[in-house]
C-alpha cells in the first residue's frame, strides 16, 4: 500500500501535527507500507525555506515544498503563506508516485481540497483527519463573524471537503459530533485520538530531573502550562491562579512553549510582577519526559464554545509522563471526559479562578493523592491513548479503504 501524507509541517518541526504524521509515518514503515509526505520548506511560524526540498525520514519520501514568506504575521499573511502553499502542494500531489490512499490534514484549513484533487483525478482514496475545524474555530474565538460571508463560504468548503472524503477521522466524541451536525453519514465518521508514546515519554522522579536545576524550582510544587498557547485555551484564568499564589514560595508556574496568546502571559507577569513563574520556549522533543515531569501537576484549556472543535493533544504526553491534569473548559469536552473515566485529573470551569486555586492547594497537600492520580494516568495511557495502539488503529482504516477499492475493480 502507498500513502500520501499532506501537511505544511512535518519532522523536525516540533508541532503536535508534525509529530504524529512522523509517528504514523515509522508505523507503516515498519509494517512493509510506502509513505510520502508533502509538507512545507518551513518551520512553522517561520520566514525562509531552511528545510531540504527532499530528503527520506525514517523509510519515508519526504517532498518540501514552497516557503514561509511572512511567518506569524497578519491574519491577511498568513492566508498568503497558505495559499502559495496549497498550489504547490498541488503540483507536487501530481508528480509523485501515484498513492493508493491520500491522508490530508487541517494544516492549513483546506488542504483537503487536494486530496480531494487526487480522489478525481488519480483515483485515490481520500481521508480527511481533521486536527481542527474550520471555519468553526476562528468563529468560535471571535476572529469571524458567524454569519459573515466569508465564513458562510469556507463552511461550505468543508462540509465540501468532508462530504467528498472516503474517510473522516476525528480526535473525540464532541468532534465527532459537531461533524455529525454537518450532515455527514455517520458510517463515513472513524474516532481515533491523538496520542503519546509511553516509552518515549516516562515519568521521572523529582530528585533525578535535571529541569528542576536548571528553572530553580527546588522542592516546590510545579504547576505547568506546556504547549500552545492558541487563540482556542483560556489563559486568562491561569494567570489569574498564577497571581493568586503569588505570595506562597510552595508553588511555581511554569509556562512552556508559544503561540498567540503566550505574550498575554508574558505581558501579565510582567504587569504584576509575579516572582514566582518560570516562561520557556518549546523544549525539543528528545526532553519532553524530563520538561514534562518536571510538574507536579499540569494545566490545559479550551474555551468554552470551542469544545468538539479542536482536541488539545498535550493531555496524552501529561499521561505519559505519569502526572495529574488539570483542565480548564467544559466539562462536556474530551479532556474532560478522559480526565473523569479515568480518576486523571479534573475539569474546572472556565473564569473559575477560585476553584483552580482550590484545587491546586489540594493536590499539593495531599502528595499520595496527587501521585495516585498521575499514576491512574499513566496507565490509562498504556490501554488506551499509546501510539501503537492508535497506529494499528490508523492502519487497519487505510488498509481497509484501499482493499475495497481492489474489490471495486
Amino acid at each position: 500500500m502507498r500513502i500520501l501524507f499532506i501537511n505544511q509541517v512535518f519532522y523536525p518541526d516540533t508541532a503536535a501535527t508534525a509529530q504524529h504524521a512522523h509517528d504514523l509515518l515509522r508505523h507503516l514503515v515498519n509494517q512493509g507500507h510506502e509513505v510520502d509526505v508533502i509538507a512545507s520548506r518551513s518551520l512553522y511560524g517561520e520566514k525562509g525555506a531552511n528545510l531540504a526540498k527532499r530528503e527520506t525520514v525514517d523509510g519515508g519520501e519526504v517532498y518540501r515544498v514552497g516557503r514561509s514568506w511572512f511567518g506569524k504575521g497578519s491574519i491577511i499573511a498568513r492566508v498568503i503563506d497558505f495559499g502559495l502553499f496549497y498550489v504547490a502542494a498541488m503540483f507536487k500531489a501530481l508528480t509523485v508516485r501515484r498513492p493508493d490512499v491520500v491522508v490530508c490534514f487541517t494544516t492549513p484549513p483546506f488542504i483537503a481540497l487536494v486530496g480531494w484533487m487526487m480522489r478525481v483525478l488519480r483515483g485515490s482514496k481520500y481521508v480527511y483527519w481533521v486536527m481542527d475545524l474550520y471555519p468553526d474555530l476562528p468563529v468560535a474565538c471571535g476572529v469571524m463573524k458567524p454569519d459573515s460571508l466569508g465564513t458562510r463560504f469556507f463552511e461550505r468548503v468543508n462540509r465540501f471537503c468532508l462530504r467528498k472524503a472516503d474517510a473522516v477521522v476525528v480526535l473525540g466524541r464532541c468532534m465527532r459530533d459537531r461533524v455529525l451536525s454537518k450532515g455527514i453519514p455517520p458510517e463515513l465518521i472513524h474516532h481515533i485520538g491523538v496520542w503519546s508514546d509511553q516509552d518515549e515519554v516516562k515519568p521521572i522522579a523529582r530528585e533525578d530531573n535535571p529541569y528542576r536545576a536548571t528553572w530553580d524550582l527546588g522542592d516546590r510544587f510545579v504547576i505547568m502550562y506546556s504547549g500552545n498557547f492558541g487563540l482556542g485555551h483560556d489563559v486568562e484564568t491561569m494567570c489569574e491562579a498564577t497571581k493568586r499564589l503569588a505570595d506562597d514560595d510552595r508553588f511555581r508556574f511554569v509556562y512552556v512553549g508559544g503561540g498567540k496568546k503566550k505574550s498575554i502571559v508574558e505581558a501579565y507577569i510582567t504587569e504584576h510582577g509575579l516572582q514566582n513563574t518560570v516562561v520557556a520556549g518549546y523544549q525539543p522533543r528528545e526532553n519532553l519526559d524530563q520538561s514534562l515531569s518536571c510538574a507536579d501537576v499540569h494545566l490545559a484549556s479550551l474555551l468554552e464554545g470551542v469544545e468538539g472543535i479542536m482536541v488539545p493533544c498535550k493531555l496524552f504526553g501529561i499521561m505519559a509522563a505519569g502526572r495529574p491534569t488539570l483542565f480548564i473548559g467544559h466539562p462536556d469536552s474530551e479532556l474532560a471526559r478522559v480526565l473523569e473515566e479515568h480518576q486523571a485529573g479534573f475539569c474546572i470551569r472556565q473564569g473559575d479562578v477560585d476553584g483552580l486555586v482550590k484545587r491546586i492547594v489540594a493536590l499539593a497537600d495531599d502528595p499520595e493523592g496527587t501521585q495516585a492520580m498521575g499514576d491512574r494516568a499513566r496507565e490509562a495511557l498504556k490501554v488506551a491513548y499509546g501510539r501503537h495502539q492508535a497506529c494499528e488503529a490508523w492502519q487497519m482504516l487505510l488498509e481497509s479503504l484501499v482493499e475495497s477499492s481492489k474489490r471495486a475493480e
